[in-house]
């Protein structure tokens, strides 16, 4: 069975269509369908914005914009946008970097603590949701899947 034949797109064709191209818009009409989904469940934030706390979370220190961009893979103004919507919902606090009074440093609140708390990857409902997503996929197939896009993310970056 070719790679298309799984697929459920009537009124498209894919004849022809190289693996590494069909791979690139596969990923991408998964992300849009991811994040309308996530933005469905979270319903207080979207998907941008919770992703951002996790980036946030990430860091070892409070990240600045320009940091948190890089982890997120993002644009400074998007994310800049991303942490006004999260300020203004009290989810995270932007305060002048003590060294250099032009940098910002994000923190989380409290508020970004206690509603990860309620949707972390432990709780009932996102491990469901992130079960049903990676059904029947073996952690092999799974693993060779996350070194893919690692070296392609490497490759992307040398651009």
């Amino acid at each position: 069975m070719g790679f298309t034949e799984e697929m459920n797109m009537s009124n498209v064709e894919f004849k022809d269509m190289p693996p590494q191209a069909f791979l690139l818009g596969l990923l991408s009409a998964f992300d849009n369908r991811y994040q309308a989904a996530a933005d469905a469940f979270f319903k207080e934030i979207t998907w941008k914005q919770f992703f951002a706390i996790i980036c946030i979370n990430l860091c070892k220190e409070a990240p600045t914009i320009n940091e948190l961009s890089d982890v997120m893979g993002s644009s400074h103004q998007n994310v800049k946008q991303i942490l006004l919507r999260l300020e203004e919902k009290g989810f995270v606090s932007m305060l002048a970097d003590a060294k250099d009074k032009r940098k910002q440093r994000i923190s989380v609140t409290d508020a970004a603590r206690a509603f990860l708390e309620e949707h972390d990857n432990n709780g009932a409902q996102s491990s469901y949701i992130i079960g049903r997503i990676f059904e029947g996929i073996e952690e092999k197939n799974l693993m060779t899947t996350i070194q893919t896009i690692m070296k392609m993310e490497r490759n992307l970056s040398k651009l």
